[in-house]
């Protein structure tokens, strides 16, 4: 059970950060990079590292997008 979760994970990690190059919208590309960050939370979850878990979820695919997704706003306000 557990190698059919880190299978569909990993494959799931693949085609989410495939679809958020192929974007044309900058802001949907912002949110399907936090979908592999999430992505990767299960997976360190999954081979027991919770700390890096914890850590990847609140600024890997927290903060970071939180961050990406403010400079968007101001690129977009400036041009």
């Amino acid at each position: 059970m557990i190698g059919f979760i880190i299978l569909f994970t990993f494959i799931s990690i693949i085609t989410v950060a495939f679809f958020s190059i192929i974007q044309k919208k900058e802001a949907d590309s912002i949110i399907l990079f936090m979908g592999v960050g999430l992505g990767s939370v299960i997976l360190f979850f999954v081979f027991s590292a919770p700390d890096v878990a914890l850590t990847e979820a609140v600024i890997g695919a927290g903060i970071s997008s939180l961050i990406f997704l403010m400079a968007l706003k101001h690129l977009k306000a400036t041009a």
